[in-house]
């Protein structure tokens, strides 16, 4: 009986195109062949855990097969996930704009989680977090092992839980344990958006802005800020993308359409399958805003969207790019929903530039090279994270310059002088 139960199970939860692929696949040969005695141990293995494992009330079928599903897409890359129900929600609300976390993003990078960037006035920020910070542990237990499911389903979820977290610094070699709330996290894309200090005796004016990350609203946000900026007489821009960690392509996408003209391909993919060569390009937007130059600034920890951005105004010579090699994250996750409303979010392609560099493990070489010291990095990060200062981080912001915004500013003022 708990046999022929097992089998209906399976013919229920595994599609008939599903069963097919298994028989095409165990047909071939080669490494791409399947022997159908694993399968068999599978089906073996799942039985045996769910009738005879010693605590029957902590595993059910589901639980199984989803633990199953994790750790296969786990061992692909760093980027492939599956994704629950209810996490999926999670993601889908991120992308608008607003999600229960605590503020700051993650990615693995030599075995370590690394956090790619934290969100202004959120718990993680106000924690004294930083990008380049390592996030060892959560509750004690070590991330070096988790998938990024886990780590997903442990760092965003109900408003007001806490959660303790193990910190890494690698410039001090200092960790640190931190308790932290869960907040609803909203995200405003395009923020600092001033104009320049040029100088006394000039006249140009030089705006800047910062994008923290590519959502719904990026590309409104953007406008609004330029409208703004241009009433105000503006002759040149800057966009900061440092400590961007990317966000949503079609957001990306659309910013290099408010400065590109319409149907120009700022990026395209190549997978595995020849279906999977996809080429995007910038729509019809109500206001180009092709006639003033522009500066782009990135470091190691602009990624994915942000390169994607840089990348695609470097290779047409609409913006000149300044700072250091970007992170080098440039694939394709393409989300495939499952019937139970949960989802794989799989890598099944990789992103190029127009000029056909891979991104990927390469990153945006910058045009002109600029690095930061310790002190000016975190000086930077400060000024970022807009939180109550102590004496003495005031005293650092406040001195340490930030060579790669002057280095941004130089280029452009040089420009606005060839060109006049």
């Amino acid at each position: 009986m708990k046999r022929r139960s097992l089998f209906w199970f399976l013919v229920l939860f595994i599609p008939l195109d599903v069963w097919i692929g298994l028989r095409v696949l165990g047909a071939g040969n080669g490494d791409d062949s399947i022997d159908h005695s694993v399968i068999a141990a599978f089906t073996r293995a799942l039985q045996v855990i769910r009738n005879d494992y010693v605590d029957g009330s902590v595993i059910s079928y589901q639980k199984l097969i989803y633990s199953g599903l994790h750790a296969m897409l786990q061992h692909l890359d760093p980027h492939s996930q599956f994704i629950e129900p209810d996490d999926l929600k999670d993601r889908e609300n991120e992308t608008k704009g607003e999600f229960g976390g605590f503020g700051f993003t993650v990615s693995r990078r030599d075995q370590a989680i690394v956090i790619l960037a934290t969100m202004e006035n959120s718990p993680s920020a106000q924690a004294g977090i930083m990008p380049g910070d390592h996030l060892v542990s959560i509750d004690g237990k070590p991330t070096q092992d988790m998938s990024g499911e886990e780590l997903d389903r442990l760092l965003r979820g109900q408003i007001d839980q806490t959660l303790k977290v193990s910190i890494y610094r690698p410039s001090t070699k200092g960790t640190r344990e931190v308790e932290l709330r869960r907040a609803l996290i909203k995200v405003p894309s395009v923020v600092d958006s001033r104009m320049i200090d040029v100088g006394k005796n000039s006249s140009r004016k030089i705006a800047y802005l910062r994008i923290t990350e590519f959502t719904e609203p990026t590309a409104r946000e953007l406008s609004e800020k330029l409208d703004s900026m241009e009433a105000d007489a503006m002759q040149a821009l800057i966009i900061d993308l440092r400590n961007n960690p990317g966000g949503l392509l079609t957001s990306a996408v659309d910013v290099c359409g408010v400065f590109l003209p319409p149907r120009t391909m700022v990026a395209y993919t190549e997978g595995r399958d020849p279906a999977q060569h996809r080429e995007y390009y910038t729509g019809h937007v109500s206001k180009q805003r092709l006639d003033f130059p522009i500066a782009i600034l990135v470091n190691g920890l602009s990624a994915s969207g942000a390169e994607v951005v840089a990348g695609a105004l470097k290779d047409l010579k609409r913006a000149v790019v300044v700072g250091e090699t970007t992170f080098g994250k440039g694939v394709v996750q393409s989300q495939m929903p499952l019937p139970d409303g949960s989802a794989l979010w799989l890598t099944t392609a990789k992103y190029y530039t127009p000029s056909k560099q891979v991104i990927q493990e390469r990153g945006i070489a910058p045009d002109i090279e600029s690095s930061l010291n310790a002190d000016e990095e975190r000086a930077l990060l400060l000024r970022q994270r807009h939180t109550l200062l102590t004496p003495e981080d005031q005293k650092l912001v406040d001195q340490a310059p930030d060579p790669q915004l002057n280095r941004a500013v130089d280029a452009l003022n040089g420009y606005l002088v060839y060109q006049r």
